[in-house]
């Protein structure tokens, strides 16, 4: 990566950590947020596609990959606002994976002229109550994480998104498997940490949302995901929802030709 032509990296001192991130191209700007088991890597094959029209920033969020977790209170829409505004970008794109997409959304809510369109790809939802009680998969995940045991946890935790809960193992490419585990041996330990919620929630105010928005959500995924896309879909005036076939959680890496044509075909009208 370091190789890339015109490729800018650094590190952003954002009250109290350091937050990595990474630059590429020319344009607006378009800001990448990774999902909550995974790092800024799950975007390998977007990063330099979208640079080739836009302003690309991808960054670790705080816990995550190269940016550490720190003591004391905290949220990632906070820490967007002020990454954003250490890099001098006063309005931008945002596309945000599962607990990425609530940071954007939460961002959203509270900056909305900074924000130029929301692509919010198998979104969670601040505010939004799973109904019944804690999966089983997701409790032998926090045990795993309990009893520090990381490779066990890293399974579990690709077998809940990459595979999905509808597929096996074998039915998935082993290469976004790996991918996906090796991320997952660093950010497991800041999956579940707590930051200062969104007050009122985003459930609660998901109409005030006026940003052109795609909901992107895998075929495979769990059906809570589907849910949530289904009441973005719905509470976001003018969204619109995109199903990828044969993939689950992470559409971007399993299916990312299709992923980045719907992504560019939604943006470039928008360009500004």
């Amino acid at each position: 990566m370091n190789a890339v032509k015109g490729l800018q990296t650094g590190t952003a001192p954002i009250e109290g950590a350091d937050l990595y991130y990474e630059i590429a191209g020319k344009g607006p700007s378009l800001v990448l947020a990774h999902a909550g088991f995974v790092d800024r890597r799950m975007w390998d094959d977007q990063f330099l596609v979208f640079a080739q029209h836009y302003r690309v920033v991808r960054y670790d969020r705080r816990g995550f990959g190269n940016s550490k977790l720190t003591p004391g209170p905290f949220s990632h829409r906070r820490d967007l606002y002020q990454l954003l505004k250490f890099l001098g970008i006063e309005k931008a794109h945002l596309l945000g994976c599962s607990m990425g997409g609530q940071a954007i959304i939460d961002f959203a809510l509270e900056h909305p002229d900074m924000t130029t369109s929301l692509v919010l790809v198998s979104s969670t939802l601040g505010g939004y109550q799973l109904p019944g009680n804690i999966p089983k998969p997701l409790q032998e995940l926090g045990a795993a994480l309990k009893a520090q045991d990381l490779n066990r946890a890293a399974e579990l935790a690709v077998r809940i998104w990459i595979d999905g809960p509808r597929r096996t193992p074998d039915q998935v490419d082993a290469r976004v498997r790996e991918r996906g585990r090796e991320m997952s041996l660093t950010a497991l330990p800041s999956a579940f940490v707590e930051e200062k919620p969104l007050k009122p929630s985003a459930f609660e105010r998901m109409h005030e949302l006026a940003a052109p928005a795609l909901v992107i959500v895998g075929e495979w995924d769990d059906a809570s995901i589907a849910t949530i896309s289904e009441l973005l879909t719905t509470r976001i005036e003018g969204a619109r929802k995109v199903i990828i076939s044969g993939a689950a959680h992470l559409p971007n890496m399993e299916k990312p030709e299709e992923f980045n044509h719907e992504v560019l075909a939604f943006l470039q009208p928008l360009l500004m």
